[in-house]
């Protein structure tokens, strides 16, 4: 049983950063991809970033230069550091994880290939 478990969404001012921290459990977590999406209010959950088994990083438009994804295979953690957040930020940060391969980029872009996902922490930024 795979378990996804994030941490470390707030309230935070314009400009300000935050971490998020995604623990897995259940399964080696260095094969997997893990994803980050976003749901804002109103909104369908949209692709932020993700990292795959070699550490490759791919992002957003609209998040690329401000957040960086990082991974510790040692403590089964995937991070998402946000900085220089805006109001248009606000939304619930969802982890998810996939060990499917062999499949395009853009293919792990969308929801389709994780198998996995956390509950969610909710990440507000105020103007």
């Amino acid at each position: 049983q795979v378990q996804l478990v994030e941490s470390g969404g707030g309230l935070v001012p314009a400009g300000g950063s935050l971490r998020l921290s995604c623990a897995i459990s259940g399964r080696t977590f260095s094969s997997y991809v893990m994803g980050w999406f976003r749901q804002a209010p109103g909104k369908e959950r949209a692709f932020v970033g993700l990292i795959n088994w070699s550490g490759n990083t791919y992002y957003a438009d609209a998040v690329k230069g401000r957040f960086t994804i990082s991974r510790d295979n040692a403590n089964n953690t995937v991070y998402l550091q946000m900085n220089s957040l805006k109001p248009e930020d606000t939304a619930v940060y969802y982890c998810a994880a996939t060990a499917r391969s062999g499949y395009s980029r853009g293919y792990y872009y969308t929801e389709t290939p994780y198998d996995y996902w956390g509950q969610g922490t909710q990440v507000t930024v105020s103007a």
